[in-house]
C-alpha cells in the first residue's frame, strides 16, 4: 500500500494526558499567579474561576458542590469511596480495568460486608437493570480502557435511596451527564480538555453531602480524603480552598481550556466535536475488513476513548503474544513517522488500538490518521508474513 501523503497536523491521540486544545501555546497562559500562594487572593480567585466555569459549561445544578482535589480522578474516586461507602449495601459495576480497580478497593481494601460485584468482559456492559435502587452503586460512565460507555442513565431509579458514584473522567466535557441521577461525580483535568495531571474534580449532590454529614465510616481517613470537619462538610474545599497545594501553572492551563470551550459554544460544541471523531472512525471501520470496534454494541461506543480490535483471521489465528505484537508494531511505526503517538491499547485490555477522540482533537486530524492506520497495518502484516 502506498504511504499516505497527508499527515495529521497534531499527532497527539493519547488517552491521557490528552491533546491540548487547537491553537494552544504555553506563551498564551497567564503567569501572574505563578510563584504566589494558592491561598492568596489571586490564587483563590483563579481556583474559584475553575469551579465557576466548570459549573457553567457542564450545567451542574446550583445546589451541587464542586471541589478541586488531589491525585487526579483516582484521588477523587478514592476519597469518595473511603469517606462515604458502608452506610448501606453497594453494587460495584466493572467492565474494564479502572472499574475493576474500584472493585478491588471496595472488596479487598475497604472489606465491606455487603458488596455485589457485576462485571462484563471488555467490549460489553454488565446487566444495568440488576442494580438495586436501595443500594449505592459505583461505576465508570465511560470505560476508558474498553471504549464502552453507559448509553444513558435510564437504569438509575429516580426514587433511589442509595447514592450513585460515577467515575466520569473520560466522559465529562464530552458526554451529557444527567446530574439529577448522579450523586458523586469525578473527573480529571488531563482528559477531555487536555489539561495537566495530578488534579481531580469531585461533584457532590445534596444527598451526597447529607451522607457525609450523617455517616461516620469508622475507619481512619488520611488528610487528603477528609471532606468534613466537626461532622459538617468542609465548605472551603468547594470554594477553591484546596486540601493540598495545586500547581498554579496547571490551574492557568485548565482555565485556558475552559475559556476555549466557552468560546466554541460550550458543552454542545464539545460533544459535537467528539461525536464527529467517532463518526469518522465508524465510517472507516465500516469499509475496513481488518478492524472492528471493541465495543460490541454501537449504542455503547465511546466517542472519546475509541478502542479497536484487529479481526483479520491472519492475525487472530496467531497466539495471544503474537497478536499483541501487531498493535504495538503499528503504534511504533506511526510514531516513527510522526503521525500518531500513544495509540496502543491499554496494557490490561485485549490487544488493539486506542485512539482519543475528545473535543480537543480536530476531526480533520482524525480523518487524516485513518489511511495511515491502513498503511501501517499492511506493513506490519507483510513483515509478519515474511518472518513466518
Amino acid at each position: 500500500m502506498t504511504k499516505p501523503t497527508v499527515r495529521p497536523a497534531n499527532p497527539n491521540f493519547s488517552s491521557g494526558p490528552c491533546a491540548k486544545r487547537p491553537g494552544w501555546s504555553l506563551s498564551q497562559l497567564k503567569t501572574d499567579s505563578l510563584g504566589r500562594s494558592h491561598r492568596a487572593a489571586i490564587g483563590k480567585s483563579r481556583l474559584a474561576e475553575v469551579l465557576d466555569r466548570s459549573r457553567s459549561i457542564l450545567g451542574i445544578p446550583d445546589d451541587y458542590r464542586i471541589g478541586i482535589v488531589p491525585a487526579s480522578d483516582t484521588g477523587a474516586v478514592e476519597m469518595a469511596l473511603w469517606s462515604m461507602l458502608g452506610a448501606r449495601g453497594v453494587d460495584m459495576l466493572a467492565w474494564e480495568s479502572f472499574g475493576e480497580g474500584w472493585v478491588t478497593d471496595v472488596v479487598k481494601q475497604l472489606k465491606l460486608d455487603d458488596v455485589r460485584t457485576m462485571t462484563a468482559d471488555y467490549g460489553h456492559l454488565p446487566d444495568l437493570g440488576s442494580v438495586g435502587a436501595d443500594r449505592d452503586v459505583v461505576f465508570t460512565w465511560n470505560g476508558t480502557t474498553s471504549g464502552v460507555a453507559v448509553p444513558n442513565a435510564d437504569w438509575i431509579a429516580n426514587d433511589r435511596t442509595g447514592l450513585t458514584f460515577a467515575d466520569a473522567t473520560s466522559a465529562a466535557f464530552a458526554m451529557d451527564l444527567p446530574w439529577q441521577k448522579l450523586d458523586v461525580t469525578t473527573w480529571s483535568w488531563q482528559k477531555v480538555l487536555g489539561g495537566e495531571g495530578a488534579h481531580g474534580m469531585i461533584v457532590l449532590s445534596p444527598r451526597a453531602v447529607e451522607r457525609l454529614e450523617s455517616f461516620s465510616p469508622g475507619r481512619p481517613l488520611p488528610k487528603i480524603f477528609r471532606m468534613t470537619k466537626g461532622g459538617k462538610l468542609n465548605e472551603g474545599i468547594f470554594k477553591g480552598e484546596t486540601i493540598n497545594t495545586p500547581s498554579m501553572l496547571a490551574v492557568e492551563d485548565h482555565l485556558d481550556a475552559l475559556r476555549w470551550a466557552e468560546s466554541i459554544g460550550g458543552l454542545p460544541a464539545l460533544i459535537d466535536r467528539s461525536r464527529a471523531n467517532l463518526s469518522a472512525v465508524a465510517e472507516w471501520v465500516e469499509r475496513t475488513p481488518w478492524v472492528d470496534f471493541l465495543a460490541a454494541d454501537a449504542a455503547t461506543r465511546s466517542s472519546t476513548s475509541i478502542c479497536l480490535r484487529i479481526v483479520d483471521p491472519a492475525i487472530t489465528s496467531l497466539d495471544e503474544k503474537a497478536q499483541g505484537e501487531v498493535p504495538k508494531a503499528i503504534t511504533k511505526l506511526l510514531e516513527s513517522e510522526g503521525v500518531a503517538y500513544d495509540i496502543n491499547g491499554y496494557r490490561d485490555a485485549p490487544p488493539g488500538l486506542r485512539i482519543w477522540g475528545g473535543g480537543t482533537v480536530e476531526s480533520t486530524d482524525m480523518k487524516a490518521l485513518l489511511p495511515w492506520l491502513d498503511w501501517a497495518y499492511q506493513a506490519v502484516k507483510a513483515e509478519k508474513a515474511k518472518a513466518a
